[in-house]
This record gives structure tokens, sequence and C-alpha cells, in this order.
């Protein structure tokens, strides 16, 4: 093993990371706003106003958070919108199934975030090689 300090990369690889998650939040803003058809149909009573507020809103701040991504609370901020979508299954299945299927989404992609972050502490990027 070499002593010599790890070269940092040509490119900040955790800006793309932002881009990435701004990206996936306004495609699940736009899924969430689409479910509001499912939560107005089939809803009944007075949950529905409720319900279609609650999703509503987290679809509108999910817009908002996807243009905050570059601020250092900004990927909690989306996490915790993910928590909200799947609090907001008990209004309709189809929500929680939408939750936990971007649930899935945003493991992934966290996991990808935390193999570039160890790989950049040991200088095996592509653009910290020689």
């Amino acid at each position: 093993m070499s002593t010599e300090p790890v070269r940092p990369p040509a490119t900040d690889p955790m800006k793309g990371f932002r881009g990435v998650c701004a990206g996936l939040l306004v495609l699940e803003a736009i899924v969430v706003l689409l479910g509001l058809l499912v939560v107005s149909r089939f809803t009944q009573g007075a949950v529905n106003p409720v319900a279609m507020g609650v999703v509503l809103t987290i679809g509108l701040l999910m817009i908002v958070a996807a243009g905050l991504q570059r601020r250092p609370w900004g990927l909690g901020f989306a996490l915790v919108l993910q928590v909200g979508l799947l609090v907001s299954g008990i209004f309709h299945v189809s929500l929680l199934a939408m939750g936990l299927i971007f649930a899935l989404v945003w493991g992934t992609v966290l996991w990808m975030r935390r193999d570039v972050a160890r790989r950049m502490a040991r200088g095996e990027l592509p653009s910290q090689q020689q």
C-alpha cells in the first residue's frame, strides 16, 4: 500500500449525485401528483379532501426539494418527504406501493453514493488515476 496522498477527483462526483437526486425528486413528484387521480376516485367522505391535500402537498414539496439539493440539508429534506409518502399510504394502498417502490430506488441511490464516497476516499475513481 502506498503512502502518497490520495488525489482529489478531477470533477466532484457528489455534484452529479445531487443532480440525480433532483431528477429523481421531479420524477417522483410527477408520479405522486398523478396519484391524486387515484385518491380522488377511491377515497370517500371527509377523508377525501384531507388525502388530496396531503398528496398535493407532498408532490409540491418534492418539486421544491429538487431545487434544494445543492444545500447541505437537501438530501435529508428529500428523505423526510419519502417518509411522508410512506405515511400517506394510510389513505390508499396505491400510495403505500408508490412509497415502497421509491424507497427502494432511494435506497439504491444512497448505496451507490456510499460506494462512490468509499472509492473516492481510497483514490480508486478513474478521475483520480494518473
